[in-house]
């Protein structure tokens, strides 16, 4: 196998990463006026775009590269600043230039392992192009982990804004002692919502930035107690007790639901994962055996019927076992 494969092989990649990107720009141009506002409210909080635009936060932006050329070609890019957003929100001290740098080493790298299987050259992109993902899938992985200890650390956070409104602090003061008593990941969401308040910018602002960091259902909670309280009025410690309150009863009942579905998960996981694990150890032990299923037209037919069914059977199972509480 020669050099030009692996050429054609990512050239194929960058094409249908291009004809995807231009499907969705197509579809992007159509959204209606409400989704444009809350894609503006993300623009503002992300990496490069604030460019000829009135900054609404004094807070250090992110960079999407630290190349400038590279900073202004990514900048083009559709959907950008959401990618951004993610990372930014998974905690990982990667930029959008590193992220796609790990996306085609991890397409080389499996097109390059992929080699070593006697396969038909569209499987051997099918699988690279299938392992592409794993990087996402690892951000999104960071994310729901970092989101999950958020809002294990909320209604702790909570009660001591609680108490520190009993004694008399003002509520930015609240946020602030929550950013310094507190643990990391929740406190650094504090201390920056407090440090934006404490460089002028409205509270209103500053929550809804917390909330737009923190895509978390228990923080929307919070943010919209606290604005519509600022607004009506009413005892804003006894209507944090009762979030914290409802906020551990809701995590008391996720708990209960995760152990009830943990054994539908492991099967889950189990049955879509060992059909892969065994043509492995086939191809592995005996090359010859799947010969007929990747070269013959009857055989290439029904694999890629069964990997249809697979990913159908695998939606419905995700479809089941992910409860909404």
């Amino acid at each position: 196998m020669n050099y030009l494969y692996y050429v054609f092989g990512a050239l194929i990649f960058i094409a249908v990463m291009l004809f995807l990107t231009g499907l969705y720009q197509s579809w992007n141009t159509a959204r209606g006026p409400e989704s444009e506002r809350v894609a503006r409210r993300l623009r503002m909080m992300s990496a490069g775009a604030h460019s000829g635009e009135q900054n609404t936060t004094m807070i250090k932006q992110r960079l999407l590269s630290d190349t400038p050329a590279l900073q202004r070609m990514l900048l083009e890019v559709p959907r950008v600043h959401a990618l951004d957003r993610l990372l930014e929100q998974s905690g990982l001290a990667w930029s959008v230039a590193q992220w796609l740098m790990l996306v085609l080493l991890t397409f080389l790298v499996a097109l390059l392992a992929s080699s070593f299987f006697d396969m038909p050259w569209w499987l051997h992109l099918l699988v690279a192009a299938l392992c592409t993902t794993l990087p996402l899938y690892y951000i999104e992985r960071a994310r729901t982990r970092r989101l999950e200890r958020i809002g294990m650390q909320l209604p702790d956070a909570l009660d001591l804004m609680s108490r520190a409104l009993r004694a008399g602090h003002a509520f930015p003061t609240s946020l602030k002692m929550v950013g310094d008593e507190m643990n990391a990941p929740l406190a650094d969401e504090f201390r920056i919502a407090f440090d934006e308040v404490n460089f002028g910018i409205a509270m209103q602002d500053a929550l809804m930035n917390l909330a737009t960091r923190v895509p978390s259902t228990d923080v929307r909670y919070f943010v919209i107690a606290v604005l519509i309280q600022r607004e009506t009025g009413g005892n804003l410690s006894e209507l944090l007790d009762s979030i914290a309150r409802i906020i551990r009863e809701r995590m008391k009942l996720l708990g209960q639901v995760r152990v009830l579905s943990a054994e539908a998960r492991l099967s889950a996981w189990i049955l879509s994962l060992l059909p892969f694990a065994a043509a492995a150890v086939i191809q592995l032990t005996n090359p010859t055996f799947l010969d007929l299923l990747y070269h013959d037209p009857s055989g290439q037919k029904m694999l890629a019927g069964a990997l249809v069914l697979m990913l159908i059977g695998i939606g419905i199972m995700r479809k089941i076992i992910h409860i909404h509480v």
